[in-house]
């Protein structure tokens, strides 16, 4: 069946984009991913007795429970994505940061939102993302011979990790009879059903980070409110959340769907 050519035309551009920028783009990826994890990081430092007192608190721990609750987000979440950065014990690193969303899920009763469990899992998507990328695949037993079988864990965890990330977009649709929110509404599920499923993958994934960008700097522009406010730290957490799923979809746009995808499978016809 011969293509649409408007498709055809932005997959070759997309091609393009994604040949002069395949060295930068992985590295930049990365950078947003962690993005979240290093301003909490920094929040835990700067707000110490604010977070402390509320683990202790909500959860009637005492004091230094509490202390130690925000001792090991900092230290984790720094530490992770320092790692994560110079590329030093990724597996080990993803893993920090896996117990860290969990941790920060049952401790701030996450689970009882479901936005911002939404945006939680965007994130594990993410993580499991950049696992995938630092997975090295498993050699064929025979060497020279092309496999067919796709589905290696790699496979999966990449699957995974973009069915995770579109649940990013069903916090950001707007359930209005407005136009312009209708019209957002189906590009958005329309883009995350195409990654979700792995069709035109590269495509679909470029144009959300070019979307979800441009949505975040309008709708969180945290910068705009003194930092003793509570919008600002409100917005600054949905900020570097929304970056993070960027370099998700940065990941995405680099390596690929992954075997389990439509766009691969479509290679074995």
């Amino acid at each position: 069946m011969s293509q649409n050519p408007i498709v055809s035309k932005a997959e070759d551009a997309a091609d393009n984009v994604l040949r002069k920028t395949k060295f930068i783009l992985p590295h930049l990826g990365r950078f947003c991913l962690v993005s979240t994890f290093v301003e909490d990081g920094i929040r835990m430092w700067m707000q110490w007795g604010e977070q402390r007192d509320y683990i202790a608190n909500t959860w009637s721990c005492g004091a230094f429970l509490g202390a130690m609750f925000v001792l090991i987000n900092m230290i984790g979440q720094i530490g992770a994505c320092v790692g994560v950065l110079i590329r030093k014990q990724v597996p080990v690193m993803c893993g920090a940061l896996f117990f860290i969303i969990g941790l920060q899920t049952i401790a701030y009763s996450i689970l009882w939102d479901i936005k911002f469990l939404a945006r939680n899992l965007a994130l594990v998507g993410a993580v499991l993302l950049l696992l995938a990328e630092s997975k090295a695949e498993s050699r064929s037993l025979f060497a020279g011979v092309p496999q067919l079988d796709q589905n290696t864990p790699k496979s999966y965890m990449q699957l995974s990790g973009r069915v995770l990330l579109v649940l990013m977009f069903m916090t950001l649709l707007h359930f209005t009879f407005n136009p312009v929110d209708l019209i957002q509404n189906l590009i958005g599920s329309g883009l995350m059903l195409l990654v979700g499923v792995g069709y035109k993958t590269k495509l679909s994934a470029m144009v959300l980070v070019v979307w979800l960008f441009a949505i975040n700097v309008y709708q969180n522009q945290f910068w705009r409110y003194a930092s003793t406010r509570a919008m600002h730290d409100f917005l600054k957490y949905d900020f570097f959340q929304t970056m993070s799923v960027i370099g998700g979809l940065m990941l995405v746009v680099a390596l690929g769907p992954g075997g389990v995808s439509v766009d691969e499978r479509k290679k074995l016809y």
